[in-house]
Formats: structure tokens, C-alpha cells, sequence
């Protein structure tokens, strides 16, 4: 980055929404500083897998141009199949009438069962990659503008620019505008909003984590919904994908999300935050009379990488209006967090980040408006997006909230 005395934009949070709005002010010469809490990338385990959609796929070679977004296509996995196989988890048998289909762009929600998804993106492919790697890759460049183990409290705005206030109650060097990109918890979206933007506790948990692909050589190649109806409190379930090609490789591994209906499963000490061992441990309760062809997958678990969470949503009804902020807007969980149903989240989170690069490129920097102008165009796609993934956590999750729901 060349050097200016232009001021830099302010990122909270080092996710992927955040670096992926990092790379794109990188290629436009436009300066930036992020903050994150933890005190390195490899802090806390990483999980889980990522599908990408069409809309997805687009926003990150926006924003990374084409050489960089080819090494990211080179990393990501693909596999055939347009929907969902679904396995009984007790007895190992593929489910009557689940298996893929032809539906790409549509979502189907007509018939009986939840919806059916539409998971090609490119090429009739499904497209994935793990969120580890998908981060690293977009740090690629800007880990000399990252400031570790610092926790955002806030903001401060000045008629010159804003700073960022951590919670030691020491303050950033000024910016000329301060991106809130630190997940659900973000204090920048709820100062910015007063308290508008709300991510409500929908009672269900997950668990993700990842094991050799050698552990997943019984269910062959597919997207893949594992389910157990026979717990008593509610229902438990898994999606995997299972590409072809690396299943005779125990160096590779994929992952798996494990989700269960509220009230199945809480956390010790009320802990919706661990990972590694206790995790692990927690998984394998749950599937420990699984069939062997599914119990692979958490027999041989990297217990390392296993991470507990609660799921969230944002109000429902889609992201509500609060008095823009010229020098101040929020991306990705801080401002829609999704439920895993429909796999929204990631690609509305990227969606946001090529957007705002975009209109900053193109202003050369800050300039006011910029973020009436994202804020106006991200509501539309976002609130359609939250929309849906509730609606399908509904049938999937057996989740229902409201205005009175918890909230985190």
C-alpha cells in the first residue's frame, strides 16, 4: 500500500466480511487499520466449511480481481449434485425421496419436508471451501494493518473523522470512516442503530468440526443432511459435503455442522463459546448411537477444531432503517446474522464487502454518502436473505422468535 496522508479507513474486526473489504481497498490505494480481538488468526478454531452461491462467488472476485480470485477458485472444492441427500442417522439408510436435484436457482417449498435448496453455483457445481482457509487467504497482504487484542467498544465521531474507543478506554488513531464488521456481537452496530439492529437467541445450538476425509468414504460423494429424530427433546441433525477426489487421503479433511432444535442440548456452565475438547465431547454424546456409516465422522473427529455455538438470527422481518451515519456504517453479522438454513450468511456477508469497496474505489476514499449509499442497497438483498434463512430454520430448526425473543 502506497504511502498518503489520507486517513484510513477503520475496520472492526477481522472476519471474513472485514477482509475481504480490506482486499479491495488494498487494490484501490484507499489506506486501512483493522482491529480484532483475538491475538492471532490461529486464536480460536475455525470450524466449518462454506458454500458458496452464484452471488457469492461473484462478490469475491470483485473484490479481489482476477489473479487473486483464481487462487482462491484453485482452493475451493467442488461437487456434483443440484440438492440434499438424507440419511437416517440410526439405521445409516438414505431417506425416500431425498437425493440431488435440478433446481438451480430455485428454492422449493412446496410438498412435504423442509425446503429444498438449490446449492449449485458455477459450472452445475457446488462450490466450498473452509472458512480457515477462506481467511487466510484474505489476509493475504493486510496483516501489517492488523492490530491484534483489540476488543471495540465503540465509536467517536469528530467534524475531522472517528476514532475507534476500545474497551481499555484507550482510543484509535483518527479515521476518515469506521466499518463495523465484528460478528454478532458488534457494539459498533448497536451504538450506531441505538439499539435497532438486534441478533435474538433462537434456542437451537451447533457444533462444528472436521475429520479426515477418510471418515466420510461411507456416504460417497454429495451434499449430505444426517438426521436423528429419536432424541427426546427434539431433533438433531448434520450437513456435510463430500466432494470427490481427496477421500482416499487422511491428510485432507472436511467438515461438518451439527445443529440441534432448542432444548436438546445446552453447554456446560452455560459456555456457548467453547471449543476443542469440550466440544468434541459433546458431539459424540450426541451421535454415539449413530450408525457406523455416519459415526465415522465424529469417531475420528479432530477434537481440536470442534467448536460450540448458539444460533442466532436478526430480526426477521429484515434489517431496519436507523439514521445514517455518514462516517460510519456496519457488514456482515453485525448488521444481518443468519442461521445456517440456506447457508445465507457467509454470501450476504461478502455481498456487503464488495459493495462498500466498490463505491469506496470508485469515490476514491471516503466521501459522504458512501454509506447511505451501501446502506441503502444492502438492506434490500440482506433483508431478503434473513427472511429466508429463517424461514427455512423454522422447519429445520423448529425455531420461532419474536420481539420478545432473548437476545445476544
Amino acid at each position: 500500500m502506497a504511502l498518503t496522508t489520507q486517513k484510513p479507513i477503520l475496520i472492526c474486526g477481522a472476519g471474513l466480511a472485514s477482509l475481504l473489504l480490506a482486499q479491495s481497498l488494498r487494490r484501490a490505494s484507499i489506506p486501512f487499520l483493522i482491529f480484532e480481538r483475538d491475538s492471532s488468526i490461529s486464536f480460536r478454531a475455525q470450524g466449518y466449511r462454506l458454500r458458496l452461491s452464484s452471488e457469492g462467488l461473484d462478490a469475491i472476485e470483485s473484490a479481489l480481481g482476477s489473479a487473486q480470485f483464481q487462487r482462491f477458485w484453485d482452493m475451493c472444492g467442488k461437487t456434483g449434485g443440484g440438492g440434499f441427500g438424507t440419511i437416517n442417522a440410526i439405521t445409516g439408510e438414505k431417506m425416500s425421496g431425498s437425493g440431488p436435484s435440478n433446481n438451480a436457482g430455485q428454492t422449493k417449498t412446496s410438498g412435504r419436508g423442509p425446503p429444498q435448496e438449490s446449492l449449485a453455483s458455477r459450472g452445475g457445481k457446488i462450490v466450498g471451501i473452509a472458512r480457515g482457509d477462506m481467511r487466510r487467504l484474505f489476509m493475504e497482504g493486510c496483516e501489517p494493518f492488523v492490530r491484534w487484542s483489540h476488543r471495540v467498544a465503540g465509536y467517536e465521531v469528530s467534524t475531522s473523522g472517528v476514532r475507534a474507543v476500545f474497551e481499555d478506554g484507550s482510543r484509535s488513531v483518527e479515521g476518515d470512516m469506521l466499518v463495523g464488521g465484528e460478528g454478532v456481537s458488534s457494539r459498533v452496530a448497536k451504538q450506531l442503530s441505538n439499539g435497532k439492529l438486534k441478533v435474538y437467541d433462537t434456542g437451537a445450538r451447533g457444533i462444528h468440526g472436521q475429520a479426515p476425509t477418510t471418515a466420510f468414504k461411507g456416504l460417497g460423494e454429495g451434499v449430505w443432511r444426517l438426521a436423528d429424530e429419536t432424541k427426546p427433546n427434539g431433533k438433531v441433525f448434520v450437513m456435510t459435503n463430500v466432494r470427490p477426489g481427496d477421500m482416499d487421503d487422511p491428510d485432507v479433511q472436511f467438515g461438518w455442522t451439527l445443529a440441534a432444535q432448542p432444548g436438546v442440548v445446552g453447554a456446560p456452565n452455560d459456555d456457548y463459546t467453547i471449543v476443542g475438547k469440550p466440544a468434541a465431547e459433546i458431539a459424540k454424546a450426541l451421535t454415539r448411537d449413530w450408525h457406523p456409516r455416519v459415526r465415522t465422522l465424529f469417531d475420528e473427529m479432530v477434537e481440536s477444531e470442534a467448536a460450540f455455538w448458539k444460533i442466532t438470527c436478526s430480526t426477521p422481518s429484515g434489517v431496519p432503517d436507523w439514521q445514517n451515519e455518514p462516517r460510519v456504517t456496519v457488514i456482515g453479522d453485525a448488521v444481518h446474522s443468519m442461521t445456517p438454513a440456506g447457508g445465507m450468511g457467509a454470501n450476504t456477508a461478502v455481498r456487503d464487502s464488495a459493495l462498500l469497496g466498490k463505491l469506496l474505489a470508485g469515490s476514491g476514499g471516503y466521501k459522504e454518502g458512501v454509506t447511505g449509499a451501501y446502506e441503502k442497497e444492502m438492506r434490500v438483498y440482506a433483508s431478503e436473505a434473513v427472511r429466508a434463512s429463517y424461514g427455512m430454520a423454522t422447519s429445520q430448526f423448529g425455531v420461532a422468535i419474536s420481539e420478545d425473543s432473548p437476545t445476544v
